[in-house]
């Protein structure tokens, strides 16, 4: 089956020797939820613009559903959604206006995009405001009128630039159930900060660093490479200086790090937990807990922990 998106040795350069990507190579299944992370400024947004045709590269190949994007933009525009980072809404417009045009844009008949409309104005909660502009919507108003808008023709592609910044928790969970439900209809493209969004949601991620992939795969392939030993967090009452001096001092701990009343502990091996509790008797112990490596244990491990400007 061919991929939903190809990349191959795609570069992008700007006349400021800045090297946005760098022989980028990537290919993209067929009615997935694909997830792509990386810091501030490693190239995620260029690569989107060249995707979606707003951009062309310096050299490589960039290919979505088949369509060369260097001459075929005309028929990737018509298959693809985009929620940009930017709000492109028309002012002039209301809510439901902007979403009729974008049909009309489409070549949609009048009687589905008006039923669509109505599930997606339902589906935001902006059934009430729909006769009303978005001048007069919150930040995170606005962002669920541009998702809907992208969602509006069924796209076989879609983009989604950090789709739910902004958003309110119930309406980030409304956008991510809506994306489970349509994923195998559509190859959806995300780009998130939120990593536990492209852990839950996402079947295969990539991480990208100064244009460049790193690092590929499900998110469990992703944190098998992780070194070191089980973590446990040990969150104390009271006197946790003492015990904090203690856990330091034993053989089978690699490293103790303290956060206010806690303290997390790297153990030799899993085993180690009934020495770690012995040696605990009489502490003042509010909880003990496993800590499981995270999709953002990989992201610190894999590009660094300094900010980004």
């Amino acid at each position: 089956m061919t991929p939903a998106i190809r990349t191959t040795s795609l570069t992008k350069q700007y006349e400021s020797n800045l090297t946005a990507l760098a022989d980028f190579n990537l290919e993209v299944a067929q009615g997935s939820i694909f997830g792509l992370l990386g810091p501030n400024g490693a190239g995620k947004t260029t690569l989107i613009r060249i995707l979606t045709t707003l951009m062309r590269q310096s050299s490589g190949e960039a290919f979505v559903e088949g369509f060369d994007t260097r001459t075929k933009g005309r028929e990737i525009r018509h298959l693809i959604g985009v929620v940009s980072q930017e709000n492109s809404l028309d002012r002039y417009l209301t809510a439901r206006e902007n979403l009729e045009l974008h049909g009309r844009l489409h070549g949609m008949a009048a009687a589905d995009y008006r039923k669509k409309i109505d599930e997606l104005l339902d589906l935001m909660g902006l059934a009430g405001r729909q006769k009303d502009f978005p001048d007069t919507f919150s930040g995170g108003m606005q962002r669920r009128l541009v998702i809907s808008r992208a969602l509006l023709h069924q796209p076989r592609v879609l983009f989604l630039d950090e789709p739910t910044t902004g958003l309110d928790p119930q309406s980030r969970r409304a956008v991510w159930e809506y994306i489970r439900s349509i994923a195998g209809n559509m190859t959806i493209f995300l780009t998130t900060h939120y990593l536990e969004e492209a852990e839950q949601l996402c079947d295969c991620i990539a991480i990208m660093d100064h244009g460049r992939m790193i690092a590929q795969g499900t998110t469990q392939e992703l944190k098998e490479p992780l070194s070191g030993g089980t973590i446990y967090e040990i969150e104390f009452d009271s006197e946790q200086s003492r015990y904090f001096e203690l856990l330091r001092n034993m053989a089978c701990v690699k490293s103790v790090s303290i956060s206010g009343r806690t303290a997390q502990v790297e153990l030799e091996r899993w085993e180690c937990v009934a020495e770690v509790v012995g040696n605990l008797n009489g502490a003042a112990v509010r909880r003990i807990s496993l800590r499981e490596r995270t999709l953002e244990d990989v992201f610190i491990s894999l590009t660094g922990a300094g900010v980004r400007e």
